[in-house]
């Protein structure tokens, strides 16, 4: 109890709150016991001797500042890419921060941008001295890269996790105690929740948190939680070296940006991936270039939005022009200026290695101007393949679903796009039930389906996010009505 008089007094002093200030006090406070046996801590009235609050306030000088607890002052990138060991925050040492070969386990969900994510994740915790197994049962540490795109997934989830919960109470005595963690959007987008709920978590990483994985497990292994699901403004592991899964792979992800600003009524993304932020050009070639060497025939460049790309990393980008938007297009956002747009991008990755196939995913409608789509008929090593996610076939659904076009100008923008790619391969994404769709605007959907002919399609019915603005459209858990907006919380009924 004396020790934890010590904790509360010490928080006072410095000024944090709980969740800042306990990983760093506990795990100071159980290395230095004998020290602060001896020391007598400052009581409430701070009625102590001046050499005992002296001797008291040094030691606390040697702890961490405010800055440290903030993700934007963080290591700079350029010294990460320059050593392989992160320099420690100051209550831990670098031989703490080690791996000590201990065996992890990584499982993917959702889309292909977790699937690089998870690349990320091993390159960084592999520098840490982990090794990576795949066999569940040998695993100290497990990793699940999760999605939180529909409550579907995050179910999927919920239920590994009492999977996983047998395995962690069997363990035996004699090994180091088995870590679970959540990564990724859904550890993003329930944040605590999830370790209230599932006490077997040890740690919470959110997608722009994975150069913090091996901190979190060091402060796990003192049998505490652990959580850093901050969002930044500017991560997007450029210099981090993604690790492939399958030595045998002929292909490869690359992300290219992170992010979405689109901020479409239904969508969660923005509020678990963060705002767009681009990785530099020459960061992306260096990679593609090392894949070339490595053998890869097929690369595809990923993005919440990836055909929104902008390199604003250099000031002389700044001057660049401004892309125009697809014809009968608009945004949600204040028209953006300056930056290596796409098209540039994607002309430096095609050069790179002619015999190397080039794909993208996923693009949005309003990102495709005149000389991205003439890129494409004209490089031979870029797939004639565009995945075009419509969601819907009525303009009164899409203005709800703040999406920026109407289904005229997608249908424009389709002919336009087989007009300068002969031959292309056309895919897209809809989203059946929508809050205040009608049967009629169900029916335009199917109609725009045979219109178009799609060679693929993907077809979900709407889960209702929190957070959302579409969200805010109904009073009652997920909706499949077809009904006006204005009587949807009268007729929506539970999924």
């Amino acid at each position: 109890m004396h020790h934890f008089q010590c904790i509360l007094q010490a928080q006072r002093c410095l000024g944090w709150g709980p969740l800042a200030s306990v990983s760093w006090l506990l795990l100071r406070t159980c290395r230095a016991h004998s020290s602060f046996s001896s020391t007598t801590c400052p009581g409430p009235e701070g009625q102590q001797e001046d050499g005992v609050r002296e001797d008291f306030s040094s030691r606390l000088a040697t702890g961490p500042t405010f800055q440290h607890f903030l993700r934007s002052a963080s290591v700079p990138q350029e010294k990460l890419a320059s050593s392989d060991v992160v320099d420690p925050p100051p209550y831990l040492t670098v031989d703490e921060l080690l791996g000590r070969q201990r065996k992890v386990y990584l499982e993917t969900y959702g889309c292909q941008m977790n699937v690089n994510d998870t690349e990320i994740a091993w390159s960084i915790l592999q520098k840490s001295g982990y090794l990576r197994t795949s066999n569940l049962q040998e695993a100290d540490v497990i990793l699940l890269v999760t999605c939180s795109i529909r409550e579907k997934a995050e179910q999927t989830i919920w239920n590994r996790l009492h999977q996983l919960k047998a395995l962690k109470t069997k363990r035996l005595r004699s090994r180091v105690p088995l870590k679970i963690g959540i990564l990724g959007c859904m550890a993003e987008r329930l944040k605590e929740e999830i370790l209230n709920r599932e006490k077997m978590v040890d740690i919470l990483a959110g997608p722009d948190a994975y150069r913090d994985l091996p901190r979190l497990l060091t402060v796990a292994e003192s049998g505490q939680q652990a959580a850093n699901v901050l969002l930044s403004l500017d991560e997007t592991y450029a210099d981090v070296m993604p690790v492939q899964t399958s030595p045998s792979a002929t292909s490869a992800f690359v992300s290219i940006m992170r992010g979405c600003d689109n901020m479409c009524s239904y969508c969660i993304v923005p509020f678990t991936r963060g705002r767009e932020r681009s990785r530099p050009v020459a960061s992306i070639l260096e990679e593609v270039r090392k894949l070339s060497e490595q053998g890869l025939k097929e690369v595809t460049l990923l993005g919440q939005n990836v055909n929104s790309y902008r390199d604003n990393s250099e000031v002389q980008f700044n001057n660049a022009v401004s892309t125009n938007l697809s014809r009968g297009f608009s945004t949600n956002y204040k028209t953006k200026q300056g930056g290596l747009r796409f098209a540039h991008l994607l002309d430096q990755v095609s050069r790179i290695d002619p015999e190397m196939r080039i794909r993208f995913t996923s693009p949005h409608p309003k990102d495709f101007p005149d000389e991205v789509l003439q890129l494409i008929h004209e490089r031979d090593n870029i797939c004639k393949q565009i995945h075009l996610p419509a969601q819907s076939g009525s303009s009164r659904v899409l203005e709800a679903m703040r999406r920026g076009y109407s289904r005229e100008a997608y249908v424009e923008l389709i002919h336009h796009v087989r007009e300068s790619i002969p031959g292309v391969s056309l895919s897209s994404d809809f989203i059946a039930g929508f809050c205040g769709e009608t049967e009629d605007d169900h029916l335009q959907t199917v109609s725009l389906l045979r219109e178009v002919q799609y060679n693929m399609g993907f077809l979900f019915a709407y889960s209702m996010r929190q957070i959302t603005s579409a969200s805010s459209q109904t009073l009652r858990g997920h909706v499949l009505c077809r009904t006006t907006l204005k009587d949807c919380s009268a007729h929506c009924s539970p999924e």
